[in-house]
This record gives C-alpha cells, structure tokens and sequence, in this order.
C-alpha cells in the first residue's frame, strides 16, 4: 500500500493515480533544495521518475518548463517533463538517478568530470540565442541586490555586525568593481546554479543538468567559476586554473570570446567572488529565515575563496583586509563547532 505523509504528498498521489491512472509501486522522498520545491521518486511500469513538488503560492513551475524546452532545444541533456500539473504546481520529469557530480569527484575522475560538465556549458552558450531566448537579464541592478544579501543576511544577521561609514565605503566600492566587471564580459545564457549538486551523473550525455529555472543572460564566466570554485567542493589553485584553460580555449575558437587569459581569468575571479558573497548570505538566510542550518557548513569554504582570491587584486585590498581583520575572526568561533 503506497502511502503520503502530508497534504501535498497525498495530491501527488492522487494526481498520478486518479488523474494520470498509473499503477504506483513506489513513491518516496528524493530531495529538497534551497527553495520551496521538493522531490519524490515514483515507480511505474518498471520506470522511474521524479515529481516535483512546487507549492503554487511560493513556487512557479513556468520558469522551469520554459527553460526544460530552451535547453533542450539547445542539445544539452536536461529532464524530460513527461505530465504537468501547473495549477496544483507538480511535474513528472525524467529520473537522471540519485548520483550527483559531486558523489563522483575525486582526484582521478575530476578532470574527465569537468571536461563533460564544460563541453555542456560550451554547448548551451553557443546553441541559445540570447536576441530569441526570452530569459531576464543579469543587469546591474540584480547583481547589486544578490551582493546585498553578504551585508543583510551574513554580516548583519548572521555575524551581528554593525558596519561603520568606513567599513559601508570599502564594501560599496568593491560591489561597485564586481557589478562592472560582470556587465562588462561577454553576455550569454547562464544556468545560474551550475555546481557539482546540480549536475547528475547520468550513463549517456553526461552530465544530467537539473534545477535551471534561474536561468539569466548574464556574463559568460559565471557557470564556469560556479563550478569551478563550486561551494561544495575545492581545489588547489593550479588544479582549477588546468580545469579552466581547456574552457578558455574553446571559448576562443567558437568565438564566443576575444581576449587574452590573463583577463578571462581575472573575469573569473571577479565573478567568483560576486558569486560567493550572494552564496554567503544565502546560506545564512536559509539557516536564520527558513531553520535549514545544514547550509551553514558550507559558508568557511565559500568564505575562504573570497579571501584567497581578493589578496590578488590591489582594487580590492581594503576589501580583503575587513574580512581578514574585522569577519573571519567573527566567524572562526560560530563555525568551528560546526
């Protein structure tokens, strides 16, 4: 007897079985995610697949169907959607499994790993256009209010840190160097959450690309250093720096970019820290709003690749020296016990 233990799991149980007539001989939790969303893994007719649960009122299934046909229209390997329900806010998509890019990654796997996962990347910035595509823009105006989220969530909330006009002017200044030089890149379709959890290790087309209704257009180095300097795993410089070269040379000779490494990676870099401060107060938001500490483990590695990449650019040096002097030491207590 298949069962559910709540109101929603028990309509998705209806769905299927009333609605779309399909004889269930499984159905339990998959996952969850930073959202609202979660998922449930169903068995029928010797199948799996995934339903995933998106409560209307806190989240919209239209993204996500939307970007489903754009990157697949795009030959990049993402999830079938096989039946909708946009009104109760479920989808049966396609089961790419329970083994993500992270489960896989090691020493010896890494490099073939990341070459898949950036021969996908290369594959949906060249095949969407982003006059026809229909996606938000990355503007200046986003980028500011993600870079907000490090001072509201992170510093105010999570650190209980009231900043000085000193401390304010240095975090201005440099938000003010990362928006520029995200506007100022190469413009194309970003996943916006391209990292080792949400790219499933799948048998054929590998990797199985997941959790793309964020997509933007936006600068070209930020899927790369989202899974490059990904929040949940890291690797010593020169190893990411062999991961990215064979990255940067395609780009060039798909045309797709016209300078030289040295500024591709110093884009790379700028972009990892924008990317990193929003992922900071993210993390935060979600265990102070939304109860869901676990995130909390993950802020000292995404911490530390601001610091470590900051001390390389003197634009940033005031900026660098306020997390090293004034932050990591509010952090090193809170998070040790972690």
């Amino acid at each position: 007897m298949i069962t559910a233990n709540d109101d929603r799991a028990k309509a998705i149980l209806d769905w299927l079985t009333n609605e779309l007539k399909l004889d269930i001989i499984l159905f339990e939790p998959a996952s969850s995610d930073a959202s609202f969303r979660r998922y449930f893994r169903v068995q029928y007719a010797q199948q799996y697949y995934i339903v995933m649960d998106a409560p209307p009122e806190k989240e919209d299934t239209a993204p996500f169907i939307k970007v489903a046909q754009l990157f697949s229209h795009a030959q990049v390997n993402v999830p079938q959607i096989i039946q909708q329900n946009t009104e109760q806010g479920f989808l049966l998509i396609e089961d790419f499994g329970a083994q993500c890019l992270l489960d896989c990654l090691n020493d010896s796997t890494a490099e073939s790993l990341y070459k898949d996962a950036l021969g996908s990347l290369i594959t949906l910035q060249k095949n969407v256009s982003i006059n026809r595509c229909d996606l938000p823009r990355y503007d200046a105006d986003l980028l500011q209010a993600e870079l907000q989220l490090f001072s509201d969530w992170f510093l105010a909330q999570q650190c209980k840190l009231s900043l000085s006009r000193a401390q304010q002017d240095i975090i201005s200044s440099s938000n003010e160097l990362l928006v520029d030089s995200a506007l100022q890149q190469t413009q194309v379709c970003v996943h916006r959450d391209y990292h080792s959890r949400n790219l499933m290790h799948v048998a054929t087309d590998n990797p199985g690309i997941i959790d793309f209704q964020d997509a933007v257009i936006g600068p070209i180095s930020y899927d790369a250093v989202s899974l490059l300097r990904d929040c949940y795993i890291s690797w010593p410089e020169n190893r990411v720096e062999q991961f990215l070269m064979p990255y940067y040379q395609q780009l060039r000779q798909t045309g797709l970019i016209a300078c030289e490494f040295k500024q591709f990676k110093r884009d790379f870099d700028l972009m990892g820290i924008q990317r990193h401060l929003k992922a900071i107060g993210i993390f935060s938001r979600l265990n102070i709003r939304d109860g869901k500490s676990v995130y909390l483990g993950d802020i000292p590695r995404t911490l530390n690749y601001v610091i470590r990449v900051s001390q390389h650019y003197p634009e940033l040096e005031d900026f660098h020296a306020f997390l090293v002097d004034t932050v990591l030491p509010l952090t090193l207590n809170q998070f040790r016990k972690l």
